[in-house]
C-alpha cells in the first residue's frame, strides 16, 4: 500500500474539535479544507488560526519531518516567504484501530492565485517567487527526499505502469514520453538535482491584500529532482486553460531564470519536463478514480491537462523549447 492508494482518513467535525483539544488545549470551530490524499481542517480560536493536517495512515513520518523542516529552513533563509511553520511535532494518534500521523501548522492569510487574474505581469512575478523560494531551499537536503514518488517528473516509471488506466488516450501520453527520452534522457547528466517543492500550482500560492504573491502551502510532494522541475511544474498548471500557453508559461520561466538562473540545458529540457508533468496529472487522475470515485479533488485538473496535452501533440517541441530559451535568456 502506499498514500495513492489506501484511503484517506475520515475524522468526524466532531472528532477534530475534541482531537484538537485534547493534544493542542484550543477550543476551536472547524471547517473542511480540500485534500487528495490526506484531510486538513481549518482550526479558528478566537485569537488565531490554524490549519490541522491529518496525515495519509501509509504516510512515512520521515516526510512530514523533512516538510516541518524545510519550512522553517526558508523561514529562516528568507523571512519574506510565507510559508505554514508548524506549530508543535509530528504526533500520532491512534483512530479506529488505525495510526495516523497528526500536524498543527500555521494558516496563511490570502487568497489563492486560482481566485486571481493570471496576467502576465503576475506569472512572471509567480516564476519570480518560485526562484526566492529556489534560493532559499538551497542547502537544505533531508533523506526523505530521496524517494521514488509517483508525482516525480524526471521518474516516467508510474506512468508507464498506469498508462492502462488511460484506455484508448494512452497513445497520447506515450508521444510525450517519447520525446522526453529522445530530448531529455541525453542530457539527464547535465541537469542539475535538489530538493524542490515540486507542487507550485495555483491551488497551492498565494497572493496578498496588495495583489502580491508572498506565500506558499503543501510541502507534500517535495522530492529529490531535477531543478528545472521546479518551475515546470507550475508552468503545466499555468498552461492549463490558455488560448496561448506559449506565451503564459514563458512569463513564468523568465521570472523564475532571473532570480535563479538555469543553464541553458536545464531551459532546453523544461518544455518537456512541462508535457510530463501533465502526463502524470491524468495518469493519476484516471487511476486513483478507480480507487475513490467520490474524492472529486483528485481530478480536479484532469481535464485542462488533457486538452493541454492534445494540443502540445500537434506542436513541434524543439520549437517551443527554444523560444522559451530565447525569451528566458532575453
Amino acid at each position: 500500500m502506499s498514500v495513492f492508494n489506501s484511503p484517506p482518513p475520515n475524522y468526524s467535525l466532531e472528532d477534530i474539535i475534541k482531537l484538537v483539544e485534547d493534544h493542542y488545549g484550543f477550543i476551536v470551530q472547524i471547517t473542511v479544507l480540500n485534500s487528495e490524499r490526506d484531510q486538513n481542517f481549518l482550526c479558528a480560536t478566537d485569537k488565531k488560526k490554524y490549519v490541522l493536517k491529518i496525515s495519509n495512515p501509509d504516510e512515512d513520518r520521515a516526510v512530514l519531518e523533512m516538510q516541518n523542516a524545510c519550512m522553517q529552513y526558508i523561514k529562516d533563509h528568507d523571512p519574506s516567504l510565507q510559508v505554514p511553520l508548524a506549530f508543535k511535532e509530528v504526533k500520532t494518534i491512534e483512530y479506529e484501530g488505525t495510526s495516523f500521523f497528526i500536524r498543527l501548522v500555521d494558516y496563511l492569510p490570502g487568497q489563492f492565485l486560482m481566485n486571481v487574474d493570471h496576467h502576465n505581469d503576475l506569472l512572471y512575478e509567480l516564476g519570480s517567487f518560485l526562484g526566492r523560494l529556489r534560493t532559499a531551499m538551497n542547502g537544505f537536503d533531508h533523506p526523505a527526499g530521496h524517494r521514488d514518488f509517483p508525482w516525480d517528473v524526471a521518474n516516467v516509471d508510474f506512468i508507464k505502469e498506469h498508462k492502462h488506466f488511460l484506455n484508448s488516450k494512452k497513445g497520447i501520453v506515450d508521444n510525450f514520453i517519447n520525446q522526453y527520452e529522445q530530448n531529455v534522457l541525453p542530457i539527464v547528466s547535465k541537469l542539475r538535482k535538489v530538493l524542490i517543492h515540486n507542487d507550485g500550482n495555483d491551488h497551492n500560492v498565494l497572493v496578498n491584500e496588495n495583489g502580491k504573491i508572498n506565500g506558499i502551502i503543501d510541502f507534500g510532494d517535495m522530492i529529490y529532482t531535477f531543478i528545472a522541475c521546479e518551475p515546470a511544474v507550475c508552468m503545466a498548471y499555468v498552461a492549463l486553460e490558455k488560448d496561448d500557453p506559449l506565451e503564459a508559461i514563458a512569463q513564468v520561466l523568465k521570472g523564475f531564470h532571473e532570480k535563479f538562473p538555469l543553464t541553458h540545458d536545464e531551459l532546453l529540457s523544461v518544455i518537456y519536463l512541462v508535457c510530463m508533468r501533465s502526463c502524470i496529472t491524468v495518469t493519476m487522475a484516471a487511476y486513483r478514480k478507480q480507487l475513490f470515485p467520490d474524492n472529486k479533488y483528485i481530478s480536479v485538473t484532469e481535464d485542462q491537462a488533457w486538452d493541454f496535452l492534445k494540443k502540445m501533440q500537434h506542436e513541434d517541441l524543439k520549437k517551443w523549447s527554444d523560444k522559451l530559451v530565447v525569451y528566458a535568456e532575453s
